[in-house]
């Protein structure tokens, strides 16, 4: 076949432009996403084998090779690992399939510092292109094992590259960097240099399961020097903590993860006995862009017995815990093992109880010994915890018992910024208080100004404060802690009791009989939107607000389920109203006074508008109540 030259897609070239004119300050970390790249080959083609699908393939010598050419300045990345057919470099190498790309181009022009930017190379999918901070030309040579014919896939970043089929390709791939000059004030480094080489490999692939090799240098006699492995490849998970240090760890979970920031926490585990297993997990310091997507990738790295299974096995913790990294090494799983025979597999059963036991006992000690950091956590990854208290109800105590909370409540210095557990928030309840209060909201500000919070920061009673999706379901799942029940400020009838500014009992029956009749007259008018109309005790400040029954669906729940696809009746709610306030005083007078009551009816819509909008809802026809309110400014001026 001709050789073809192919134009990159746009975001491609986007990509690559930023690469060639070096965006990261650390241009070293090329390196290590090549190797790792590497090292996924040997792993796959290793699995490959061991299930027979590889036949007459030679595995016996699985090994990556570093040879640099000072005289050309090339430094070459071969591995004999699985290799790619010509589709499949054209697929892989010639465009960026990530949907994350233009994610990750944004996120890249918001990264003013170095160290941010250099967080997003591998956490995209994008860890070849590297290669272009540091080199002028890429050459990559492939073929895939059990096929004959090889591609030569060449590029100088400029938009175009090139594809050809050849038939003297050896098994895997080889990658052939031809080396921009050392420029040391941009940290380009001479990447002919051996000793930067082996730091480099040193730093971030000392743990790689198969042997770095540097070949073709030469001895001191002039002769071909031996291949020298420059990793040691010891699985960090197999040793002691005493033996591994902190660097040697974050290093692996930036191997694992792609992500270039430390980890907040690493998670050791060994398990003895009948079925005997080593973990190695790390909780990261930052929640992914797409950790909520359906697409998200996630899942430990599958090991059996330092064999590589599987990159991404899901069945080895809850999805709630999707945003753990780490590996996990089994000695009495098969190696043929699939995705489906791990749903079922009691060992793996076995395995995610003990390893959700520990991940969360670990955020326990966390939240005990180091706060900080665990306010770190809490703020990237709560929102995915809680989604644990609908679905596990196995660990629902150990998640309420790391889980916490906005709050009303005012700390010691005045702050109300940090957040609370449900355990403090009983043991500050009033006397006489018998439920945990909490609002749910899109956002801390619309919760704040929420007309349902007036009765209760009048009292001081504290109310959590719940601003994420899940919010809307673990609450009614979880229902009641420590035998006080759940109850949404937003919910059925309160009942806090007379305030010494209020209206005493005697007044508030008083007040039910003067506004009786027009409860019903207005119940007539919403009918269509309303299933009634009372007094409130919420309201100190406000004229109305809209609340659901106690066992209803609340708004943000129904457009919830009507998202993912789910019919759900439309739930009448209930209109109260201030008895206390100007306007409703206004309104009721007006309506005894009258018998064309015609003129009412504008002001009763307008007065429940205001009120779905005060809870951060919408008119159900914001033209109409548009032209209301300016034919009512019209008749002010």
């Amino acid at each position: 076949m001709p050789t073809e030259t192919f134009e990159f897609q746009v975001e491609a070239r986007q990509l690559l432009q930023l690469m060639i004119h070096s965006v990261y300050s650390n241009k070293d970390v090329f390196l290590r996403e090549l190797v790792s790249n590497a090292s996924d080959a040997l792993d796959k083609l290793r699995l490959a084998a061991l299930r027979d699908e590889t036949p007459g393939v030679d595995v016996s010598d699985l090994h990556i090779e570093l040879e640099i050419d000072r005289d050309a300045r090339t430094l070459t990345v071969r591995d004999n690992g699985i290799g790619m057919s010509y589709d499949e470099v054209g697929q892989l190498i010639g465009t960026i399939a990530n949907s994350g790309t233009a994610e990750f181009l944004r996120e890249l022009k918001e990264a003013q510092d170095g160290a941010g930017a250099e967080g997003l190379i591998g956490q995209f999918g994008v860890g070849f292109y590297s290669a272009f901070m540091v080199a002028d030309e890429v050459t990559l040579l492939t073929r895939r094992a059990g096929e004959k014919q090889g591609t030569r896939w060449s590029s100088r970043g400029e938009g175009t590259y090139t594809l050809e089929a050849v038939d003297d390709a050896p098994q895997g791939t080889s990658v052939v960097l031809h080396l921009k000059p050392a420029d040391p004030e941009n940290q380009l480094h001479d990447y002919t240099s051996v000793w930067k080489i082996k730091e480099i490999v040193k730093r971030y692939s000392d743990f790689i399961t198969w042997p770095v090799r540097l070949v073709g240098e030469q001895g001191e006699d002039g002769t071909a020097a031996e291949p020298e492995t420059l990793n040691s490849m010891k699985a960090l998970w197999a040793r002691s903590r005493d033996e591994v240090s902190e660097d040697e760890y974050h290093e692996l979970y930036k191997h694992i993860s792609h992500d270039w920031r430390d980890p907040l926490e690493t998670i050791q585990l060994q398990a003895e006995g009948t079925f005997e297993y080593q973990a190695l997990l790390f909780v990261p310091g930052h929640a992914p862009h797409d950790l909520f997507t359906q697409n998200y990738r996630h899942g430990l790295q599958l090991y059996v017995k330092r064999v590589f299974i599987m990159d991404d096995c899901e069945a080895l913790l809850p999805s709630y815990l999707r945003f753990v990294k780490g590996v996990v090494d089994a000695q009495d799983l098969s190696l043929n093992v699939s995705r489906e025979i791990l749903q079922q597999d009691r060992h793996i059963r076995m395995m995610q109880r003990r390893l959700t036991k520990k991940v969360l006992s670990s955020v326990k000690s966390m939240m005990t010994g180091a706060p900080e950091r665990y306010a770190t956590f809490w703020r990237e990854f709560g929102a995915v915890l809680k989604e644990g208290l609908v679905t596990d109800s196995d660990n629902r105590d150990a998640l309420l018992a790391v889980s916490s909370f906005a709050s009303t409540h005012q700390g010691d210095d005045g702050d109300g910024g940090g957040t609370v557990t449900l355990r403090e928030y009983v043991e500050r309840m009033r006397d006489g208080q018998e439920a945990i209060y909490y609002i749910t909201g899109e956002s801390r500000e619309s919760i704040d100004n929420s007309p349902h919070m007036e009765a209760f920061r009048e009292r001081g009673i504290e109310v959590l404060l719940l601003t994420d999706p899940v919010d809307e379901v673990w609450t009614d799942a979880v229902g009641e802690f420590e035998g006080k029940p759940l109850r949404s400020v937003a919910k059925g009838e309160i009942d806090l009791g007379a305030s010494e500014d209020g209206p005493s009992e005697d007044e508030r029956e008083k007040q039910a009989e003067e506004y009786a009749g027009l409860l019903e007259w207005m119940r007539e008018q919403l009918d269509e939107d309303i299933k009634e109309v009372r007094l409130s005790s919420r309201l100190t400040v406000s004229p109305a607000c809209v609340v659901a029954d106690a066992n209803d669906l609340t708004p943000a729940l129904e457009n919830m389920y009507r998202a993912m696809g789910q019919e759900v009746p439309r739930t009448k709610r209930i209109l109260e109203l201030n008895p206390g306030h100007v306007l409703v005083k206004g309104l009721n007078e007006a309506y005894r006074e009258r018998e064309d009551r015609s003129g009412l009816v504008e002001t009763t819509e307008l007065l429940y508008s205001l009120a779905v909008l005060a809870e951060g809802g919408r008119p159900k026809d914001p033209a109409r109540f548009v032209r209301l309110v300016a034919n009512r400014l019209e008749r002010v001026l």
